[in-house]
């Protein structure tokens, strides 16, 4: 479904007349339906981690505390999805985020812990100690991309009559109509508890918790890893 055609079926589903663009188009009704989709991509992605718009990201570690600027070094950067930050070449985990308090207790003891910690601070990675260059570091996060163009290019909104969405289209559109019949002084209130039982039907189906098997005393988590070295 394209953002033309997610606006055309809103307007289906209002009463409103069909456009036949909506980017270029300067009638205030299509901008304000751009707009409650803008903000609709916007407010899913902060009521959820959704799969879809979740991404992966390999760093080569440098050897000094700071690593980078996080919008260079992961486009679309919101936030690291918890306890997936892995140093792969040593086989340890990058703890963190560290708090501030956090941060400054270890800068302030002469001792290091056996693993790297990692602040985000000022919109940058940093990382203590300052581990070796070359390690590849690695971990997964959510990103602000819940659409892409025609062409499949990762975007933070909608810029195209063609662009796609990356999440439930039916859920944005649903979102859409009660936003503008609520803005409009119309009765949402039936549209709003449907979007809301298709947003809870959409989050318990997207993943990200797993399953507890009673049956099993097997799990694919289970076990110390213990990276190889000279003991």
């Amino acid at each position: 479904m394209t953002l033309l055609t997610l606006v055309q079926n809103s307007c289906d589903s209002i009463g409103l007349t069909r456009p036949s663009v909506v980017v270029a188009s300067t009638d205030q009704t299509v901008r304000t339906l751009l707009s409650l989709a803008q903000t609709e991509g916007r407010e899913l992605l902060d009521r959820y981690s959704w799969p879809a718009s979740q991404i992966e990201k390999t760093h080569t570690s440098l050897a000094a505390e700071l690593q980078g600027v996080m919008t260079t070094l992961a486009p679309g950067f919101s936030y690291i999805t918890s306890s997936t930050f892995w140093d792969r070449t040593l086989t340890q985990p990058v703890v963190g985020p560290l708090s501030p308090i956090e941060w400054q207790a270890l800068k302030a003891r002469t001792a290091t812990g056996p693993y790297s910690s990692y602040r985000l601070f000022g919109g940058k990675l940093y990382a203590y100690p300052a581990p070796p260059a070359g390690n590849t570091w690695v971990f997964e996060y959510q990103s602000t991309y819940f659409c892409q163009s025609s062409s499949g290019t990762n975007q933070s909104a909608w810029a195209a009559d063609t662009d796609v969405g990356v999440l439930d289209e039916n859920l944005m559109e649903l979102g859409v109509i009660w936003r503008f019949k609520k803005k409009n002084g119309l009765d949402y209130s039936e549209d709003f508890r449907s979007y809301e039982q298709k947003l809870a039907n959409e989050t318990s189906r997207a993943g990200g918790k797993r399953v507890l098997d009673m049956t099993s005393g097997s799990s694919s988590m289970a076990g110390v890893y213990i990276p190889e070295g000279s003991w």
